[in-house]
């Protein structure tokens, strides 16, 4: 166990460096970055490079990485295969307006790996994909309206954004939850045309069906949501989704842009979801900027225009851009079924280690996720739905405390999100994870205990 005033003075001297660049930045950018996604500990950890399962920071010390850029690189960083790859297209050209080999190249093995994807168009972010999937559905149905789940992310298309910060303040009541938007001056008209229901919650869906299902162009969900609280669905629950679609005419949509790392197949192929559209990215660009919308070919000819405009049309200047292509087929060719049997495993013992140090202090934390994917908690009994992995300022508090504690040991562990692993990992570097965890809990042993008092 270290001491924690000990801890506190190895941060600060050993951040000098990311002080100095953070000053620089406060001078030019709104709050001192460009993501409000970067995390800070007071101030951001800034990156020289990156070496597979690890990062070196700007003042030479070497951290273990559990965000990899939220989920993206699940090869760690500067994979050798892709920087080959990519190294060797710089060369012939990066961006054309006209089509190359590579697109197909990376759409070929999409479309033969994942169920629901017979036609595919690429883009360039999750958001795009997101937004993209949400107008196709639009433009196959003639329907404006669309449903998603409370507290899920799905990127920054405003009616994809509804809902996705709710607060007890704002969220209504449980069978019935409030639609919010998520910025001041968000036009309200958003907001009433986006039904928000609980991840989990049947007769909640049931009953909003019942209401407005036939008005609605598209359910959203995230097989498994992250930023909600990476809770795994109920298959009642996917079996309803289903079965509704069916009934009320709209379209499943699926956002697997962080989750289709779950599996060779995807997230819905694991979960048992069968939707009529899939959005994709992060892992299928290869560490470069991606999204990809795909899914049943009738609804995705919505996007032909052969001779004729498109029922939707969508372009993108980067769109397909052969960078992005040639290193996400790389990558994603390296992730044979080996690769995601092997992530399961090192995911299910880091999971099992935390849940065992849980159970040695009596803490009162719990784990979700699966596959390569975990959260940890600060609540004792595991949530099902996003109410209930909503911290309190105190809940938040600990949640503070253990991502600087995890900070202070070399670790870095994102706050209130999915930690991810990395084919670049070794059962040496989950031994630590789990080994960080057992000494927080430790340090906060007392704590913990007059909570229980």
């Amino acid at each position: 166990m270290l001491h924690q005033d000990f801890l506190s003075f190895r941060r600060a001297a050993l951040r000098s460096r990311s002080q100095y660049f953070f000053d620089r930045g406060r001078l030019i950018f709104p709050d001192g970055t460009t993501r409000v996604t970067v995390e800070r500990d007071p101030m951001p950890t800034y990156i020289a490079r990156g070496e597979g399962a690890y990062l070196i920071d700007v003042d030479g010390n070497r951290l273990l990485d559990l965000n990899n850029n939220f989920t993206t690189l699940i090869h760690g960083h500067g994979y050798l295969p892709v920087a080959d790859a990519v190294a060797d297209i710089l060369q012939k050209g990066t961006c054309f307006s006209n089509p190359t080999e590579h697109e197909l190249g990376l759409a070929e093995l999409l479309v033969q790996r994942i169920p629901a994807i017979e036609h595919i168009r690429f883009v360039n972010s999750g958001t795009e994909a997101v937004m993209f999937a949400i107008k196709a559905a639009r433009a196959f149905t003639g329907r404006s309206r669309i449903a998603r789940t409370e507290g899920a992310y799905h990127g920054a298309y405003d009616w994809a954004e509804v809902s996705q910060s709710a607060a007890p303040a704002s969220w209504g009541p449980e069978e019935a939850p409030s639609a919010t938007t998520v910025y001041r001056g968000a036009p309200e008209s958003v907001a009433e045309e986006v039904d928000v229901i609980r991840f989990n919650d049947i007769e909640g869906l049931e009953r909003r069906m019942a209401i407005s299902g036939s008005e609605l162009a598209c359910i959203l969900i995230d097989p498994m949501p992250s930023r909600a609280g990476l809770m795994a669905p109920d298959p009642a629950f996917v079996e309803a989704i289903s079965t509704l679609s069916r009934q009320y005419g709209f379209l499943v949509v699926a956002d697997e842009v962080l989750n289709l790392r779950q599996g060779y197949r995807g997230a819905s192929a694991r979960f048992g979801l069968v939707p009529d559209l899939v959005a994709a990215g992060k892992i299928i660009g290869g560490g470069f900027p991606v999204g990809a919308v795909g899914g049943r070919k009738e609804v995705m000819e919505v996007f032909a225009g052969v001779g004729t405009r498109p029922v939707l049309p969508q372009g993108g200047t980067f769109s397909a851009n052969p960078v992005s292509m040639v290193a996400g087929r790389v990558a994603m060719e390296a992730l044979t079924p080996a690769s995601f049997e092997r992530l399961e495993e090192m995911g299910t013992h880091v999971r099992n280690g935390l849940c065992a140090a849980i159970a040695r202090y009596e803490a009162p934390f719990s784990v979700t996720g699966s596959a390569s994917l975990f959260r940890i908690h600060p609540k004792r009994h595991t949530p099902r739905e996003y109410r209930q992995a909503f911290p309190t300022p105190e809940q938040n508090s600990w949640m503070t405390n253990m991502t600087s504690h995890f900070r202070s040991l070399d670790i870095l562990l994102p706050f209130g999100a999915a930690s991810c692993l990395s084919t670049a990992m070794t059962n040496s570097d989950l031994d630590l994870i789990v080994e960080a965890f057992g000494d927080f809990l430790e340090t906060y042993q007392s704590a913990f205990e007059e909570l229980k008092a």
